[in-house]
């Protein structure tokens, strides 16, 4: 039996290219198939092109809002997808680091997947965190004051609110689950 998320509300950050197609779209029809309202705010309201494997084409995503127009207060949980282009350019928008850093101020959760926490670095929320990536974040992580863990999901609800972070891809089916289980404190 399917998870119910009926009533609650993801805000899913990225840019207008570069997502990971699986880290976006995967968690797009797996939250609003079991009700939740999900949101996609990007840079600009442009199409998202996503990619697959960082380089193929993948399917393209439109956006509900940009990032400089979305109201981060009415979301129950922030997801932010990887993809090593989407990942670099969204850490410097000033938009999407204020996004972060209001979700964890307020204690709602944040799940970001592969590249995702460099936001959440450029954020400086990471700091006293246990968390997994996609490999090469490794450092960035560790300099950034969280505890790295190669694991397929690690859920950390320490420093006031939760994070929950994942390698790859490979791993959506524990991100998910962790995801699932975090918004409905099962």
């Amino acid at each position: 039996m399917a998870t119910d998320l009926t009533d609650l509300t993801v805000l899913a950050i990225v840019t207008n290219y570069g997502v990971e197609q699986d880290e976006l779209v995967v968690p797009l029809e797996h939250l609003r198939e079991r009700g939740a309202v999900v949101t996609v705010a990007a840079a600009t309201s442009d199409d998202v092109a996503t990619l697959v494997g960082d380089k193929d084409p993948g399917r393209t995503v439109t956006p509900d809002v940009t990032l400089d127009d979305v109201d981060p207060a009415g979301f129950d949980l922030l997801l932010v997808p990887g993809g090593t282009l989407n990942a670099d350019t969204l850490r410097l928008q000033p938009s999407a680091v204020e996004i972060v850093r209001s979700f964890t101020r307020s204690g709602r959760p944040v799940a970001a997947i592969c590249h995702g926490p460099w936001v959440l670095v450029e954020a400086g929320v990471t700091t006293g965190k246990t968390v997994t990536s996609y490999p090469s974040l490794q450092t960035d992580l560790s300099n950034a004051g969280a505890a790295w863990k190669d694991a397929p999901v690690v859920v950390d609800p320490g420093e006031g609110w939760t994070l929950i972070t994942s390698r790859t891809p490979d791993d959506l089916d524990d991100f998910l689950g962790a995801v699932d289980e975090v918004l409905t404190g099962s």
